[in-house]
């Protein structure tokens, strides 16, 4: 049951408020001094609201008790909220501390259905609040210990899905069934092959990495499996080594995978199968040992159905997948990456230009990111980077529209902090009303 502290010197409104209350299944403590409401909240840590009057010495009026008031119950517990009692004489005061962080003010006589809307829907806020802090919590914890546990090469993440690819990524760091990785280009599916290749049983030996489409077709076999003197145009009077004998006993990283020839696939499907293979040329079966992983942001399972890859060569290479998604879709870490690219070259971003990083849908994922952090670091005129910089397209769409712009808790850190904890002026920097930013500074558990 949702308990509320009412802390009130007349007995008559704590009896009118715990009745009412009483009848939406809502418990009421009460106490008529500050001192004795303080006591109450120390002792009662899972209230989930507080009603307080605004003076309690006869004849006083000014509101400055309540005032007092407010501030030590905020000293206790920071993020409970508060709803103000109070007459027209202390209206001043009341929207002054509203500014502070009280939640509401309610004028005597209250309108019980009102009084019960609010009251019901703060209630409930904290709740989501709380379940917020508890997941969050919980986060940080799996990031913490994974980065305890494994060899994470630096990677720069803060949303759920990213944990959530790093988990079954070393999970199967170990094994040597092949891994692959599905997701657009640029996303990060080399850092992700790197997590898996430093945390394998095979991180001391080889580890090559080629992008199967950058290679000619001509070429390709060659390149992979390594070719006889004479055994092409142009081939030399060398024996050429390919990939898989410079790879054996360590880690192939086949980018691109897409890309690769049909009698390449062939060469591929065998090594998977038998660690055999022949050089371009040569009738003599080479035996290797080497751990592959696969990437590519084509749709292979359509290409299958237009007979342009080998099914029996994709469930080879899908023992593991990995699916790294774009990122538009966990714009969580759009800051703390774009953070990372600047830490070296001693700039910042404005307000502004974090909220138009937040909203641009980044089509060429963290690969683009980087490159126009690098960019505005050059055009900036100053340590701190403005909108003007990063030169985004004016075309391009926003992830959301204005009426519905969520600024993540990184950006509202920000923002708060370069105000010097000013509400207002970090509302306007936002582009929120403040009411709006107190509820987004509460979502998040930011102390303000």
């Amino acid at each position: 049951m949702d308990k509320v502290l009412v802390i009130d010197d007349n007995p008559s409104i704590s009896t009118a408020l715990s009745l009412l209350l009483s009848l939406h299944g809502i418990e009421t403590l009460n106490a008529v001094t500050p001192q004795a409401g303080l006591q109450i909240l120390q002792d009662n840590p899972d209230l989930g609201l507080v009603i307080q009057d605004m003076n309690f010495s006869a004849d006083t009026t000014s509101g400055e008790e309540g005032k007092a008031l407010f501030y030590a119950l905020r000293e206790i517990q920071a993020d409970i909220p508060v709803i103000l009692l109070t007459a027209w004489t202390q209206l001043e005061m009341a929207v002054e501390l509203v500014k502070a962080g009280a939640a509401d003010y309610v004028g005597k006589p209250w309108d019980d259905n009102k009084l019960v809307a609010t009251i019901k829907n703060l209630l409930e806020l904290r709740e989501l609040q709380q379940q917020q802090r508890v997941s969050q919590a919980r986060e940080q914890q799996a990031r913490k210990q994974l980065q305890q546990h494994f060899d994470l090469q630096g990677i720069v993440y803060r949303s759920s899905s990213v944990q959530t690819v790093l988990e079954m990524a070393t999970q199967v760091a170990h094994s040597d069934v092949p891994v692959l990785i599905t997701g657009p280009s640029g996303a990060g599916k080399e850092k992700i092959a790197d997590i898996v290749q430093a945390n394998s049983s095979v991180r001391d030996g080889p580890y090559l990495k080629v992008n199967v489409g950058a290679l000619p077709e001509d070429l390709m076999e060659a390149e992979l499996f390594g070719a006889e003197a004479g055994a092409y145009t142009g081939a030399g009077n060398k024996v050429r080594q390919g990939r898989f004998e410079a790879a054996d006993g360590g880690t192939l990283f086949l980018d691109e995978i897409g890309e690769l020839s049909a009698s390449g696939q062939v060469k591929l499907l065998r090594v998977l199968q038998t660690g055999e293979f022949q050089r371009l040329g040569s009738s003599k079966t080479q035996v290797v040992k080497v751990r592959v992983i696969s990437a590519t942001n084509s749709n292979l399972p359509q290409q299958i159905s237009e007979g342009g890859f080998r099914q029996d060569l994709f469930y080879r290479l899908n023992v593991i997948e990995l699916k790294l998604a774009p990122l538009s879709q966990r714009t969580e870490d759009v800051l703390p990456l774009a953070r990372a690219f600047l830490a070296p070259l001693g700039k910042q971003l404005s307000p502004e230009a974090q909220r138009r990083m937040v909203d641009y849908p980044w089509p060429g994922n963290v690969r683009e990111l980087q490159n126009v952090m690098q960019r505005a670091a050059v055009l900036a005129r100053s340590d701190v980077i403005e909108v003007e910089s990063l030169a985004l397209p004016a075309s391009a769409p926003s992830k959301l529209p204005d009426h519905v712009f969520e600024p993540s808790r990184e950006l509202l850190e920000q923002t708060l902090a370069s105000c010097d904890g000013v509400i207002a002026q970090a509302a306007r920097e936002l582009g929120l009303s403040r009411q709006a930013l107190y509820r987004r500074l509460d979502k998040h558990g930011i102390a303000y």
